[in-house]
């Protein structure tokens, strides 16, 4: 009897999902009462990039599930209602003017209340842009168009655009907004987070540590959505992506090599040699500033490179022939041929192939997926993780630095196709931050062999071994401009 009772309590609580319109109508009704994300989400007790990924196709599950429901169809019953009322006064004001002759008519009667000419139409619906591709709400002369210049996408560029992908496979575009106004004060989320988890573990370290960590991920997309008040741009956080971003398989990885450097001089002078094992601080930390997409990838084909634009690119690498002393910008890569890199990476291949350096020759582009992209996007978002990673190495406080450190390398790890992070999904950005870090890398191996150091090994992003007077080339420290002592080991016969 007890389980047929549990079992009657379990149907009498089922029920259906609330259903949902589409991700189009979704951000239509949002925008039609001219509503912001940020205004959404406080009201429903989500991060605005939350609402922006349920604009861009995912849904919402449980209580947060009906709540945007409720919104969603209060959007559309006012929006029906203030529609009626409109063409209610419409009516009334044509039937008065039927009573007047046509030439007690004004002179400007061939221009709409925005002042333009009457073969502008507000559509029902959205369309695609005939300029930029993306929705705008009126057509002239038949064609769906953007009236305000700002709000197309294609016044970014001069240059002739890629034809923009269908509507079913194309995320939602990023347009720039403008600086908006920026209040003076700034909360400490980073050190309330910190003061909030020792009270609650009545100031045991450990277990206050061990409950940061486990919400460093939705804590660095909070720290993100605020970082990001007043920036020019809105972040995508659930664009469409090519298939050479998605995995090949359910464990596999995708199609994108990041160069990462597993490298170590094949020999050395004769004689004996102290080592010095360096690490490098916050690799991961640091490159995050890095060219990033803004942006919906738009595919392009042939040998150019625009250096408004970020993504990935397939490209046949250059000889290395400096592998005795350096380590190749590619890393370590065994398979010849083409392969796809990102941004980072062939930027700093156009960088040591050109004049100043004249390492290599230039890689071949055979085709690209790009966006108009920024260097600052995320800096607001480092430069709040790197103060406060400063301020606990000054303090001593182990707890905060544990905390900086799983937000931005739980970030950087998570934004991929992963379960952990449903409020950003861009693999792209994920590979791009993680061969910016291989790239810096490189770069202190560079300028640790042209300030006469020996490199002896580079490793992944943080771990570079020299012979020779580092403390010269590099300053030792905790921060993220310096570098300290891993181990010091010596090799070969005195």
């Amino acid at each position: 009897m007890t389980d047929f009772g549990a079992i009657d309590a379990l149907l009498a609580g089922a029920k259906k999902e609330v259903p949902l319109p589409s991700a189009e109508e979704r951000r239509t009704l949002r925008e039609e009462l001219n509503l912001s994300r940020a205004q959404l989400a406080q009201a429903l007790g989500v991060s605005p990039s939350t609402v922006g990924g349920w604009e861009s196709g995912r849904d919402p599950s449980g209580e947060v599930r009906e709540k945007y429901a409720y919104f969603l169809e209060g959007a559309r019953t006012k929006l029906a209602a203030e529609a009626a009322d409109e063409t209610s006064a419409e009516d009334s004001a044509s039937s008065e003017g039927d009573a007047d002759s046509q030439d007690d008519a004004p002179a400007d009667a061939g221009q709409t209340e925005d002042g333009g000419d009457d073969d502008v139409d507000v559509l029902a619906a959205p369309q695609p842009c005939v300029l930029c591709g993306e929705p705008a709400r009126h057509q002239v002369a038949g064609f769906p168009q953007h009236l305000d210049p700002a709000e197309c996408g294609s016044a970014e560029a001069a240059q002739p655009q890629p034809q923009p992908l269908p509507q079913s496979e194309r995320g939602v575009r990023v347009v720039p907004v403008g600086r908006r106004l920026q209040t003076a004060d700034s909360p400490d989320l980073i050190g309330t987070a910190v003061a909030s988890a020792l009270a609650e573990h009545s100031g045991d370290v450990e277990s206050a540590t061990e409950a940061l960590v486990k919400r460093a991920i939705p804590d660095a997309m909070a720290l993100l959505d605020h970082s990001r008040m007043g920036g020019r741009y809105d972040v995508v956080a659930h664009p469409w992506m090519p298939d050479v971003l998605r995995k090949q398989s359910s464990r596999g990885a995708d199609q994108i090599w990041e160069a990462r450097p597993k490298w170590s001089r094949s020999e050395l002078p004769a004689g004996k040699h102290e080592i010095t094992a360096l690490d490098i601080n916050g690799a991961y930390l640091s490159a995050l500033k890095t060219h990033l997409p803004l942006g919906q990838l738009e595919h392009s084909t042939g040998n150019h490179h625009d250096r408004r634009r970020a993504g990935i690119h397939l490209i046949t690498p250059p000889d290395w022939e400096h592998d005795a002393y350096l380590p190749n910008p590619i890393g370590s890569r065994d398979e010849p041929g083409p392969l796809w890199v990102t941004e980072s990476t062939l930027r700093l291949l156009l960088r040591i192939s050109g004049p100043k350096y004249g390492l290599c020759d230039p890689p071949q582009i055979h085709e690209s997926w790009t966006s108009g992209a920024t260097e600052g996007l995320l800096e607001k978002f480092r430069i709040a993780l790197k103060d406060a990673r400063d301020r606990a190495i000054a303090d001593n406080d182990d707890v905060t630095l544990e905390y900086v450190k799983a937000m931005y390398s739980k970030f950087v790890s998570t934004m991929g196709e992963s379960n952990y992070n449903r409020e950003l999904y861009r693999t792209d950005w994920m590979h791009l931050i993680r061969s910016q870090a291989f790239a810096n890398l490189w770069w202190k191996a560079h300028r640790a062999y042209d300030e006469g150091l020996m490199v002896v090994r580079a490793m992944g992003t943080d771990e570079l071994h020299v012979i020779g007077d580092w403390r010269a080339v590099f300053a030792e420290g905790r921060g993220v401009t310096e570098v300290k002592v891993k181990d010091v080991y010596t090799v070969g016969a005195g």
